[in-house]
């Protein structure tokens, strides 16, 4: 998965977790989605990170 790649899937992960969670500022959720993804900035291998930092994200959205 390329740079441009992963960023327009962390834009839709923002999306369906904005639909998920109306009660929450866009803002708020693009911050949540940022920290967790640089969590997993570091790592090689890419193919999985959207999908990893919207399950973190979810978790921590739900609290």
């Amino acid at each position: 998965m390329g740079v441009s790649e992963e960023l327009r899937a962390l834009g839709d992960v923002v999306d369906r977790l904005a639909a998920k969670f109306p009660a929450l500022s866009r803002e708020y959720i693009e911050d949540v989605v940022q920290q967790e993804h640089s969590l997993l900035d570091t790592g090689r291998v890419r193919a999985f990170v959207p999908v990893l930092v919207e399950h973190a994200a979810r978790d921590r959205l739900a609290r």
